[in-house]
Parts: structure tokens; C-alpha cells; sequence
């Protein structure tokens, strides 16, 4: 099957971007390097192309019960305007995806618009037709992924940057907050929410206006691919679904993802009851941070062994963190090995490397 390819992808290729496939989409994975793209978001403002991430939107009288029934957090709670992280569970409470809730502006044509993680949008639009049909909702749902490019904008100078460019102060928006406004004229959701662990605004712009407003903020932001996008997010502890979850081969609840703050038991959405029992019982692997304490970097799938050799987990991300110039990891294991100063090793190309369980995220904005 052809790649699906964001609509500035031949732009991309103009500037010199590395490309990769990434959840069925030829994506770039850096322009100039890793290192110095991560360090533009570190320290000013570095802009992404994530159009690769799905876009849903749902409306109709029934759309609030809609969202409610299959995401884990209370869309019902939310105003126009606001925004919400949240996870998309199967009967057993099992992470299908993770995504962030829209409650639109009132001067949107839909109610709500969720988003999918990439080659995830078909799947959760018949997800949503189905259960709409089988439970006699009245809600529309459309896949609008095609019709919008995602851009985003992140970093200390991101938000004044944005600003700059658009109609309006977004000084003012506040965190998982959206509204209209209008970028190089083009009429632009922004919403202030990212996945760095930097303040910033992603973009939801028409696709055939993306080239518009990507040169708005090029060259003062810097262009940054996924393979920055992969170190930041590990560095600030964001999971990475398919990666630190996945439905199929490491399937996962929110309390073992430790993102139980997107569960709202008091609605009632496909899995209720299992993460109810969840909650009551406690689990028995938990989400951790770790940092290696010798040389080594370490790599999705590599095992995590204690101290008498035995395998209890496996390394879901890892990288040389740019920032703490340090080697860290992500992944499951043992409560009783969850605490913080807990040694473990990790086994790298057949050596074990010793390194230590600490709190994430690694990094966090001052």
C-alpha cells in the first residue's frame, strides 16, 4: 500500500528532509539534525509537521453522549473552546489509543473533533460509526484528516512567535484551550497544546492552505522532524501509542500507563467497569522512568533484568536524552521495582548495563 504523504511533503524534500514511514506516512524524520532541532525547541521555537495525526469530528444532538461513551475522560465537562487528554479503551479497559478531546469554538462546524494517533483515523471513525448505529445515536461523524494540515509550534518563543503571526494576542489562551484566529489570513484552530514538554500551539489548517502558513513561521522557527518530536517526548515522559502501548502486542490500561487522571468512573464509557476494578485492586506493572548508570543507550525492546538476572520487563523507548546528555528509558515493570533509586539493568547488545528507576518525566519547563 502507497504511503499517505502530508500535504507539504515535496516542500520537505525541497529544504533536504530525511524522510521515514510512520503510521502509513512518509513523514520527515529530520531536516537538519536530531540534536539541533530538539535544542530550537529546548531553547526558542521549532515547528512540526504532524499531519500524519487523524482528525475526527463529531456533531449532532447525541454527539456529547457519543464521546462520552468511548473516550475516558468526561467530554461533557468541557465548554467550547476547551480541550481534554484522554484514552480510547476496549471492553477490558485496554488502551486502543490515546487522544486529545475538542470541545470546538461555537463558530465551528462541528461540535467536538478528536485526535487519532497516525494510521489510526479510519479505525476509530468506523469505531465511533459502529457504536453510533448499534446504540440509535443521533450524532454525524466525519473522518476529516484529509482535509487539515497539523502543525506544531513549540518552545519558550513559540506562543509570542504565534502572536506575531496571527490576528490576535494568544498570550492570553489558556493551556488546552482553542480558538479561531487567522495566520498569514488563513483561518486557523490554535490550540495551546503540545507534545514536548514545552509550552506552544498546534495547528489545524486547511490542507490546501498548509504551505501559507508553514512559511509564515519559517525561518524563525526552526523545521523539526519526528526523530526530535521521539527525544523530546521521551524527555518530558509522553507515551508513545504503538510504542509504550499497543492493543495488540503490549496492551495496557491507564492505571499501568499511569495516565489514571484520564479516567472519569463516573461516566459511563466501554471499559468502565474493568478499570473500575482496576482502580480498586491496584496493578501489578507500572509505567517507569529510568536513567542508565554506565555507558550504553537504551532501545525499544531491549529486556530489563533485576538483580539475580531475571527478565521483568522490557524497554518500551529509550534514547541519549540532548538535554541531560544522559541515557534514559521508558517502560513496564514489577510494582515492586517501581520505586524511585530501585536498581535495575538494562541489556544492551548482550551487556548488562546497570541503571536506576527514577520519577518522570525527566525533564520538565521551569
Amino acid at each position: 500500500m502507497a504511503l499517505r504523504k502530508p500535504p507539504l511533503r515535496e516542500a520537505h524534500a525541497e529544504r533536504g528532509a530525511k524522510f521515514t514511514e510512520f503510521g502509513g506516512w512518509d513523514m520527515p524524520v529530520e531536516f537538519d539534525s536530531i540534536r539541533a532541532e530538539h535544542e530550537a525547541v529546548r531553547t526558542g521555537a521549532g515547528i512540526f509537521d504532524v499531519s500524519h495525526m487523524g482528525e475526527i469530528e463529531v456533531s449532532g444532538p447525541d454527539a456529547e453522549r457519543l464521546m462520552n461513551r468511548l473516550t475516558t475522560n468526561d467530554a461533557g465537562a468541557l465548554d467550547p473552546g476547551e480541550a481534554q487528554y484522554s484514552a480510547i479503551t476496549d471492553e477490558s479497559g485496554a488502551m486502543l489509543d490515546d487522544t486529545v478531546v475538542y470541545r470546538l469554538p461555537e463558530d465551528a462546524d462541528a461540535d467536538y473533533l478528536f485526535v487519532p494517533n497516525a494510521g489510526h483515523d479510519d479505525w476509530m471513525h468506523e469505531r465511533w460509526i459502529d457504536y453510533r448505529d448499534d446504540n440509535d445515536l443521533e450524532a454525524v461523524v466525519e473522518n476529516a484528516t484529509d482535509e487539515y494540515a497539523m502543525f506544531a509550534l513549540q518552545g519558550p518563543e513559540a506562543v509570542g512567535l504565534a502572536s506575531d503571526v496571527a490576528d490576535t494576542d494568544l498570550n492570553s489562551l489558556s493551556r488546552f484551550s482553542a480558538r479561531h484566529a487567522e495566520f498569514a489570513g488563513v483561518k486557523t484552530l490554535v490550540a495551546r497544546t503540545g507534545y514536548t514538554g514545552e509550552d506552544g500551539v498546534e495547528l489545524l489548517v486547511p490542507w490546501d492552505e498548509a504551505a501559507t502558513v508553514w512559511e509564515a513561521f519559517v525561518p524563525e522557527a526552526t523545521p523539526c522532524g519526528l526523530g526530535a518530536r521521539d527525544t523530546l517526548r521521551i524527555e518530558a515522559g509522553f507515551l508513545l501509542s504503538g510504542q509504550d502501548f499497543d492493543h495488540e502486542s503490549n496492551p495496557r490500561n491507564p492505571y499501568e500507563a499511569g495516565i489514571d487522571f484520564v479516567v472519569k468512573l463516573d461516566t459511563e464509557f466501554v471499559g468502565r467497569d474493568a478499570l473500575e476494578q482496576a482502580n480498586e485492586e491496584g496493578v501489578d506493572e507500572t509505567f517507569v522512568g529510568f536513567r542508565l548508570t554506565e555507558r550504553g543507550v537504551p532501545r525499544h525492546g531491549y529486556d530489563i533484568v533485576n538483580t539475580e538476572n531475571r527478565v521483568i520487563g522490557e524497554v518500551t523507548s529509550g534514547t541519549m536524552s540532548p538535554t541531560l546528555d544522559q541515557p534514559i528509558g521508558m517502560g513496564y515493570l514489577p510494582t515492586e521495582y517501581a520505586d524511585p533509586g530501585t536498581t535495575v539493568r538494562v541489556v544492551v547488545r548482550g551487556q548488562q548495563k546497570k541503571a536506576r528507576v527514577q520519577p518522570l518525566p525527566f525533564y520538565e519547563r521551569q
